[in-house]
Parts: structure tokens; sequence; C-alpha cells
């Protein structure tokens, strides 16, 4: 695997998820549907956040079929997703990851809630999707090793990215599906590498079928997250910043997982659907 970008550690650095639990998905009954999406980023952050320390939210966001609600299924589920249909309007998601902390937390993880927006590729649903851009602090863009045109299109989908989510959104790209033939592949690694040091993203590629790398894309944006937070270049109290406090927040950041340590869990991983407004 390779990875470039923002993060400060090297690939043979990064942390992988250790005995990970996932919880059921949650039954229909509790799912909840908006037509606004910013009524429901202002329900999740004033929602009670108990067992977090932050609340992040997450886009993923490229073509239609490149893959990305498969991705999104194996990081939470540890399984591939059987073929369905292709995602219409929004899906919503959301799991906790804990990342070691120093002791002067008080404890030693320090727990980000993901709130995971899964976007529909299709160019029709684009107008009503983007509202779901507003105030994220990380995006997973992703495009299908296989299919060119999922690769050139991508300058389309950062760019609406950029306008729309927070000002300090980071970025990966990643390139999925490489567990087809090599004589499939119509991007290769290095110019896909290269375009995401052009554009200032992080970037390898995955297998959303055989789950290699699944769980690495939301790992480095959550980690990079942690570092622009301590380092004081992200401030979650600034609006639109994707970012808000859970009750277990500490506002003072020192010092969180620097140096070897490497320990991450992911837990308590719940799905819901919002309705598109689209017909």
């Amino acid at each position: 695997m390779t990875v470039h970008g923002r993060p400060s550690f090297g690939s043979n650095q990064l942390p992988t998820p250790t005995s990970p639990t996932f919880a059921s998905l949650r039954e229909p009954s509790s799912i909840h549907y908006t037509d606004s999406a910013e009524q429901e980023w202002e329900q999740l952050q004033s929602s009670s956040n108990p067992m977090a320390n932050f609340l992040l939210k997450f886009i993923i966001i490229g073509e239609s079929g490149t893959g990305k609600s498969c991705l999104l299924h194996h990081f939470l589920r540890s399984q591939p997703r059987q073929p369905s249909p292709h995602t219409i309007g929004v899906e919503f998601s959301s799991t906790i990851i804990s990342l070691p902390s120093s002791s002067s937390l008080g404890s030693s993880f320090c727990r980000m809630k993901l709130q995971i927006w899964d976007t529909a590729g299709q160019e029709r649903f684009r107008s009503v999707t983007r509202n779901y851009y507003r105030g994220a602090a990380g995006a997973i863009l992703v495009y299908d090793i296989t299919d060119r045109a999922s690769f050139t299109s991508l300058s389309s989908w950062l760019a609406d990215a950029r306008s729309l989510a927070s000002p300090d959104l980071i970025v990966i790209l990643v390139g999925n599906k490489v567990d087809l033939e090599e004589d499939l592949r119509q991007v290769d690694e290095l110019e896909a590498s290269d375009w995401a040091k052009q554009h200032d993203c992080l970037f390898l590629e995955t297998s959303s079928w055989t789950g290699e790398s699944v769980s690495t894309p939301f790992l480095l944006l959550t980690r990079s997250i942690l570092l622009s937070i301590e380092s004081g270049r992200i401030d979650p109290d600034r609006k639109g910043s994707g970012i808000s406090y859970g009750e277990r927040a500490l506002k003072r950041v020192t010092s969180w997982g620097g140096g070897s340590e490497n320990g991450f869990e992911i837990g308590g991983s719940e799905r819901k659907k919002s309705r598109s407004t689209c017909c």
C-alpha cells in the first residue's frame, strides 16, 4: 500500500485497527429523515454524545459505480457488500474511532465520533448531494482504477467539495478495486499519486471487495484532523469547521497519540438514510 500526503507519519507507521467490534446497524424504525442537510447536522451537533470527545463530519464523493458505498460498508461491517443498486440521494452512517491520547487527558484513548455522508455519484443527484458537503471536515474522494473517466472527473468533485465544505477540509484520494486483474487497470498508481500531491490530497489504493486498506482512509482523515487541532491549525469552535465537541471533550488539547503509539479501536457503528428530494 502506498500512502502520500499531509500526515507526518509514513506508511510504515500507519496504525491498523486492533480487535474491532461493530454494533448491529440500527433497525429501520430508528431511521430518521430530513430534507435539510444543515438541519440534520445541527441535530447531530446538539445531540448528546457522552461517549465521544469530538464529532467529525465526513463525506464520501466520486463518480457512480466507483465503490463508495461498498468501501463504507466494508469499513463498518468488516465484510464485503453484496451487489446492490446505486445510492440514491445520500446515506448516513456513524461510528466511533478511539485514538491513543496522552495521560494528561485522563484517559488512554480519545474517542472520535464520525458522521459519514455517502453521496450518490450520478449527475442528476449532484444538486442535492452538494448540500451535504457544507461544513465537512474530511472528504474521501473515490475513483475506480479500471475506469479512466472516474479519474478524469476528479477535479470537478474536488472543486465542489472545497468550495462548499470547511475551509480546512482534508481530502484523501482513494483508488478502488485493486483486486481486479492488473490488465484492467486504466489509471497508473504513480499518476494518481502525482495528482494527489498536486492537489494537496492524501492518497492510497484499496479494495472494497477484499477489504484491503478499507479502514485506512477513515483512520488517516481522523488522525490528520486530530493533529491539526493539536497544532492549532483547526479550531473546533469555529462555525463551519465540521467538528464539534462531545460531552467528553477537553477544549484545551495538549498532546494526543504521538511518536510510536499506533493503537486504534473502532466500534459502535450505526447507519441511517436521508431522503432525497429528487424525483
